[in-house]
Order: structure tokens, then sequence, then C-alpha cells
């Protein structure tokens, strides 16, 4: 059972995990043996990362390159390849979000979510694949979201982007699974990280109504997507393949409270 869910001699690339969720998966895979590579746009930013890899006994290697700018990933690939290894688990976990309403948004800025949430998934997973299937397969970890399935108030480009990446998971199952290429996605419900610690502060009718939403009752953890991440990196997930597995604590599942 160890060897089914062990990762070593692999190598897995988690963008934008210099913090946050994508440090706390990165340090799941590198736990369960994975040579671990990041990205970050700022140099200071992945230094400061590599220092909070080592205290977790993680010796993870990072590049700066933009997501979103395909000759550069195309550069770095190439050169993580050559430093490091062909790339075995890519996990797409760079995104952002912006709070506007729909009607006050730009247009500018509804691309650049696009951009970041949902083409730089593509051009990532479009510069591992060759080398995934030369070697035999690989695993590809989207990370979508509960907008993913739901609509909410002042989140049309995010949830126009992760609905989009959703079905993007599932082409990318369709048209490579043939190479033994497993595409899935993680869907993280509401996660307590530093981000949300404003939403989560006692009083605030958002961490109520989040916890009234739930049926676990709490936000979650990065903890509570470590063993969902190691288990779609790993050969337990072999024959699962364009699956979208949400970690929300039972919030898709549930049609809320009835109003007392």
């Amino acid at each position: 059972m160890e060897n089914l869910f062990s990762l070593e001699g692999k190598v897995a690339l988690i963008t934008g995990a210099s913090y946050g969720i994508g440090f706390g998966l990165a340090v799941a895979l590198g736990k369960a043996g994975a040579r671990i590579v990041f990205n970050d746009l700022k140099q200071e930013k992945v230094d400061a990362a590599i220092l909070e890899y080592k205290k977790e006994g993680i010796d993870a290697k990072g590049y700066v390159f933009d997501v979103t700018d395909e000759v550069l990933v195309n550069r770095h690939i190439a050169l993580i390849e050559q430093e490091v290894g062909v790339i075995d688990i890519l996990i797409n976990n760079a995104g952002i979000i912006k709070r506007i309403p729909m009607h006050e948004m730009s247009a500018a800025d509804f691309r650049q979510v696009i951009d970041i949430d949902l083409n730089a998934p593509f051009i990532m997973a479009k510069a591992v694949i060759p080398s995934m299937i030369k070697k035999g397969g690989g695993k590809i970890i989207n990370i979508c979201s509960m907008m993913s399935e739901l609509g909410r108030e002042t989140v049309s480009a995010y949830a126009a982007a992760k609905g989009g990446l959703k079905m993007l998971t599932r082409n990318i199952a369709s048209e490579y699974g043939k190479y033994n290429i497993q595409c899935n996605g993680l869907g993280p419900g509401y996660i307590a990280t530093p981000q949300t610690a404003p939403l989560r502060e006692e009083g605030n009718p958002f961490n109520s109504f989040i916890i009234a939403k739930t049926p676990a009752a709490r936000w979650g953890t990065p903890e509570d997507l470590q063993g969902p991440a190691v288990f779609l990196a790993s050969k337990a997930s072999d024959f699962v393949n364009g699956h979208i597995l949400y970690v929300d604590g039972g919030i898709l599942a549930y049609i809320g409270k009835q109003p007392e």
C-alpha cells in the first residue's frame, strides 16, 4: 500500500507554490518522495520559499517565470528537464481572483483572470505533455474551484475561468489518456489561509455563512488538501481520469439549512 502512494523518483512541478495552498500541496508531494520544483514571478519570493521548504526537510528548486508567457514556459520546462529531470507531475496551482461586479469590470481585468487561471494551465500542460508521452505517462492536476460548478456575486471572470478549467481537464484526459496521462482537477472549498484570515474573523457575516453552508461546519485547511493531492499524483489514481475531486467539506452536496 505504501508503494501505491509513493512518489519516490518522481519530479513534480507546482506553479505558484511559494506560499499558501500551492506550498502545502508541494510539501505533501515532497514528503511522499517527489523532487519538488516550483515557480514564482519574483526571485525574492522564490528564495524565501526555498528556505521554508528546507524547514520542512524538502530540497526544492525554484524558477522565475510567468506561466502566461508560452515562450518563457517552454524555455523553463526545457531547463527543468535538463537540470532536474522530466516532469512526471504537474500541478497548475497559480491563479488570481478579482472580486468586481461584472457590470463594473473592465474587459482587460476579465482577460487577465482568464489568462492566468485558464490559458496558463493550457500553456503549462501543452509544454509538459510531449515528454510525458515519451516517458510513458504522467499526472496533471488542475486546481479547480467550487466556482467550476457554482456562480456567485462579483466573480464572473474567476467562475468563467474555473468552469473552463474543468472542461480543459476533461479534454486533456480524453485526448491523452491513451498515453497513460491522467489529468484530474482538485477543487478546494473555503480554505483557512492567511489570505482568507479577514473573512474568518469573529463577527464577519461571511464566516458565519460559510460555516452554516458547510456540512463539516468549519473551514478547510491546507492539510485537508494534501492527501487528495498525493492520491491524484500517485499510482493509486492510475485509472482515475477527467475527474474533479472537490475537497469542500460537503458544500456542493448541501442545499443549506432551512430558515427558522
